[in-house]
């Protein structure tokens, strides 16, 4: 197959080089045809090599990639010149996605690829038989996951990494509550931490899979970003017996929020009508010796440097409660302007109370204290 200079060109990304749609990079919104590269996703990609790295450098079992939806095979391209695999199979249904995907593998010489060009269910379910499954599988859609979960975790060996991304923000975020019920089991609530719910949301749906077919997901990482969600899950072959699914009540009128295994219709705050996001995950939502065997990867990566900013914030906020707040939030409820963050986490913390940044707002904190205690505080700030 010819690739003529004026459609396609050679880039580098992390170590890798890539053949890619010429307009993909000059066009504002990259186009579909001949095959779809989105080149701002590249931090999600980095995202993915340093985790996968962090996964292969403990896991002992046989190291096999497989891609669901690849593209021009930009993830899987990396993963296989970047990393220690055995096997890397690639899979989608675009036949000149996978011609510039081979045309790159040989630029990189890569020698242990396959390409194949199926369904993704029909393609997970060449891999769902014991002894074949992939030790890291990757989903990454236009829109829901959700379709996916159930040949994805058939396709995952036990102590294997899924990941999967989501696009559909609106409906993850609330705008569209009886379509998020429908794919994810769950409804969202709009609140300033609707990336979190969203993430939960699909933490909670993953679960549900995996129970029905008797494993346990245990979340390692989680990553959002403007224009997707991702989500990193280690599979094991056993029945989960954790009670990880629930609630997360927001009192509209007060601000205040928790999370629950049953759901309550008052704001035991303010006795104002509470809403209700879930049912979805409660648990951590960060491993935290995963999250610094990343940071320790990283250090050998070609990454953007962002990639450790946001991980040195995973480390912090992993033992913290479910749920953030913004500082613009508290402002807005006491009219009057924001402190600096650093000061608001400190004096949380002076006063007893676990508190931390997070990765998932750069004006967000994680704390125990309740939006009262939390008010309390920001007084003595001001």
């Amino acid at each position: 197959m010819e690739f003529p200079d004026e459609i396609f060109q050679e880039i580098t990304e992390g170590k890798t080089k890539l053949l890619v749609p010429r307009k993909s990079i000059t066009d504002k919104v990259p186009p579909m045809k001949p095959a779809f590269f989105n080149p701002k996703a590249k931090l999600n990609r980095d995202f993915s090599i340093i985790a996968y790295s962090a996964f292969l450098n403990k896991f002992e079992g046989p190291k096999i990639f497989l891609e669901g939806l690849s593209g021009i095979g930009a993830r899987g391209l990396r993963v296989a010149n970047e990393l220690e695999v055995e096997k890397i199979v690639i899979n989608d249904l675009n036949p000149t996605a996978l011609k510039m995907a081979e045309y790159s593998a040989n630029l990189n010489e890569i020698k242990n690829i396959e390409f194949t060009e199926k369904e993704v269910c029909r393609f997970f379910s060449n891999y769902s038989k014991k002894g074949e499954r992939g030790s890291i599988v990757d989903i990454d859609p236009f829109g829901s996951p959700a379709a996916f979960f159930d040949c994805g975790i058939r396709a995952t060996m036990h102590g294997g990494i899924l990941s999967t991304a989501a696009t559909d923000l609106q409906v993850l975020n609330g705008l569209f509550q009886s379509a998020c019920k429908r794919k994810y089991g769950g409804v969202p609530v709009r609140t300033e931490y609707g990336n979190e719910i969203a993430i939960r949301l699909i933490l909670g749906s993953l679960r549900a899979v995996a129970a029905r077919l008797g494993v346990t997901i245990i979340p390692m990482f989680v990553e959002s970003e403007m224009h997707y969600y991702r989500t990193y899950v280690k599979v094991l072959n056993r029945p989960d017996q954790e009670e990880n699914l629930g609630y997360i009540l927001h009192c509209k009128n007060c601000g205040n929020r928790k999370t629950v295994l049953e759901q309550e219709q008052v704001c035991e705050l303010c006795e104002s009508k509470i809403s209700v996001a879930g049912p979805l995950w409660i648990d951590k939502i960060f491993d935290k010796e995963f999250v610094q065997n990343m940071l320790d990867e990283n250090t050998k990566l070609e990454t953007d440097k962002i990639c450790e900013k946001t991980l040195l914030k995973c480390l912090e906020e992993a033992d913290m409660p479910g749920t953030y707040f913004t500082i613009d939030e508290i402002a807005s409820l006491m009219k009057s302007s924001p402190p600096k963050l650093e000061k608001v986490v400190s004096s949380l913390k002076e006063k007893g109370f676990l508190s931390s940044v997070t990765a998932f707002s750069p004006t967000g904190f994680r704390t125990n204290a309740n939006i009262n205690e939390i008010i309390k505080i920001f007084e003595t700030i001001q």
